[in-house]
């Protein structure tokens, strides 16, 4: 019987679903790529397909995702960028091989060459962290609410007052959480 894998934490945002891949933060860490299989399984879930991953490819890409929340928690504090981290952001995207392409919706997609490695999709999401910290996409980067998780989201929402990464995870804790609370109090006032 195989180990069962957390299940993958996705979104619209390629960057911030990517840091996802560790979840609860500061709480009881979840790692989501724990080995090269798992990396190229999330890689395929955004269509940035690749054949192989060796460990060191999964150490880059975990330096990466790291990199990339730290840069869109600074962002997201309105702090300076920490430098480290955008080197190691700005290097990833500058490997990378990929081509932006137009789909029949009228999305900007990134196409892999047949030959794609990991760094080519790195790189992808390299510059989409990019352009998020850089404003130049429609919403604003915020961090969550939950103080377990505080992973930094995208918000693309009307009102840009989400407080969760996800209603359905972190979300949905902290509303459960608030309502076994109130009904704790209730019990004890009787």
């Amino acid at each position: 019987m195989r180990d069962r894998q957390p299940e993958f934490r996705l979104g619209s945002v390629l960057a911030t679903s990517f840091t996802g891949t560790l979840s609860e933060r500061h709480g009881v860490p979840v790692e989501r790529i724990p080995t090269p299989q798992r990396l190229i399984d999330w890689l395929d879930v955004y269509d940035l397909n690749v054949d192989s991953c060796t460990a060191g490819q999964l150490d880059l890409a975990r330096e990466l995702r790291e990199s990339i929340h730290q840069t869109a928690t600074a962002a997201a504090q309105g702090d300076d960028l920490p430098a480290a981290a955008l080197e190691i952001v700005n290097t990833c995207s500058t490997r990378g091989r990929a081509t932006a392409v137009l789909s029949d919706t009228r999305e900007r997609r990134w196409q892999l060459s047949s030959s794609a490695r990991v760094e080519d999709a790195l790189g992808v999401i390299a510059a989409d962290a990019i352009a998020i910290i850089a404003g130049e996409r429609d919403g604003r980067l915020a961090l969550c609410a939950s103080p377990t998780c505080q992973a930094a989201f995208f918000d693309t929402s009307q009102s840009r007052s989400r407080r969760w990464c996800d209603m359905n995870t972190c979300g949905n804790r902290q509303k459960k959480a608030r309502f076994t609370a109130n009904q704790r109090a209730k019990s004890d006032r009787r």
